[in-house]
């Protein structure tokens, strides 16, 4: 990983969020919150996740003091951008929803468990419920919504039992989008609209091109859901976890106010990490 390079302006930085700006489903640490404070003085700052709005609350929003100018720059995108959330007069507004039809939700929810019993990762005795129906996005995750990190880590260390599952579903489903998602985790939405689908919305709010655009994730592989930005054509840089994000974060910052002190206007996004 090396910071990006003086250049073509970078108007937004777009991040996943779980893994790669925090723990599975914990708080941001301090630095890294207050690090996305010191990006946000700086550009736009998108978080696009699997998540759905409550998560981004509890891991981000309640972790950030950012002023209100500050938070009028940031774009939450939750369920892999099926919503977007922007600052509308000092509160958090609903830009657009792509709510799958309840007939569809249940027949996602029946694929999905048919398919984790015949590979032989149904469990009863997860940590929450194994499929949670997020309105525009229905959820299964092996061990629960709530396993502990390492347990979830130790699950599917090289991506294989994921890749599987996806293999099984996606047939049942040819009308919808079947990714996997985090660590022990498969997204469904409506055919179409992912992480690709809420960046290109991002692009258009913002007058942007996609390598204007740098983004940071740790599901860039061919079946993650953030490998559909990579396809999009963003500067993509992989991490394995939030250390390595704010790494990038703190290069990204230096070389930006470098530029700014020699008269250039901001950094380019770079190439592909």
């Amino acid at each position: 990983m090396t910071a990006p390079s003086p250049g073509r302006t970078t108007k937004a930085v777009v991040f996943d969020l779980d893994g790669t700006l925090a723990p599975s489903k914990s708080a941001l640490p301090p630095a890294m919150a207050a690090a996305l404070e010191g990006l946000l003085r700086r550009l736009p700052v998108c978080i696009i996740s699997g998540g759905g709005f409550e998560q981004f609350t509890t891991q981000v929003l309640d972790r950030l003091t950012a002023p209100e100018p500050l938070l009028a720059r940031l774009h939450l995108m939750p369920t892999c951008g099926t919503r977007y959330y922007a600052r509308r007069d000092g509160a958090w507004a609903l830009i657009y929803a792509h709510d799958l039809s309840a007939p569809d939700r249940a027949r996602i929810a029946a694929a999905l468990q048919a398919a984790a019993r015949a590979e032989g990762c149904w469990t009863d005795a997860a940590w929450g419920e194994p499929i949670e129906d997020r309105g525009s996005q229905v959820t299964y995750s092996a061990l629960g919504q709530s396993a502990p990190a390492a347990a979830k880590a130790a699950w599917d260390p090289d991506g294989a039992r994921k890749r599987s599952l996806v293999a099984r579903i996606a047939p049942l489903l040819p009308d919808l989008e079947v990714r996997a998602g985090g660590s022990t985790s498969i997204d469904v939405t409506g055919k179409g609209v992912d992480k690709a689908y809420g960046v290109r919305e991002l692009l258009t709010v913002l007058g942007a091109i996609p390598d204007e655009l740098l983004f940071v994730g740790d599901r860039l592989d061919e079946v993650g859901n953030d490998h559909p930005v990579l396809a999009l054509g963003v500067t993509c840089i992989a991490v394995t976890g939030w250390e390595e994000t704010l790494a990038v974060i703190e290069r990204f910052t230096r070389r930006w106010d470098e530029a700014v002190a020699l008269g250039i206007r901001g950094v380019s996004p770079g190439r592909a990490r």
